[in-house]
């Protein structure tokens, strides 16, 4: 249906900033809602952002404030401008779509591979 791949993770200093890059084939952004998710090591994965179809979007309060979310329709891409990275930010970073926002939120979309973000002391 969707295939998915992230770019743009790596390491970074606490502070700094990075964004990531979601590319989608298959069917196109606009089509379908988007989010981000992120695991970190012996936690469960959680929901850091997504946006709608209609261009809404959404954060968890963790990264409110300092993430941005948002997409390309033309490029069929995705992007999460990352700001002010904390050391608790750092988690390997999922790419997500889904036909609805309910089905990209409990994790019944299509999924990437993932991105590592390492933010150092």
């Amino acid at each position: 249906q969707v295939q998915l791949e992230e770019s743009g993770g790596g390491l970074v200093q606490i502070g700094g900033s990075l964004r990531l890059s979601c590319a989608a084939s298959g069917r196109t952004v606009g089509s379908v809602a988007m989010g981000w998710f992120r695991q970190a090591p012996g936690k469960e994965r959680e929901i850091v952002a997504r946006i709608s179809s209609d261009g809404s979007t959404w954060y968890a309060d963790s990264v409110k404030g300092r993430f941005t979310i948002s997409r390309d329709n033309a490029k069929n891409t995705m992007y999460l401008q990352m700001n002010s990275l904390k050391r608790e930010d750092t988690a390997v970073y999922y790419c997500s779509a889904g036909r609805t926002l309910a089905i990209l939120t409990f994790g019944g979309g299509s999924w990437g591979q993932g991105t590592q973000v390492t933010v150092s002391s």
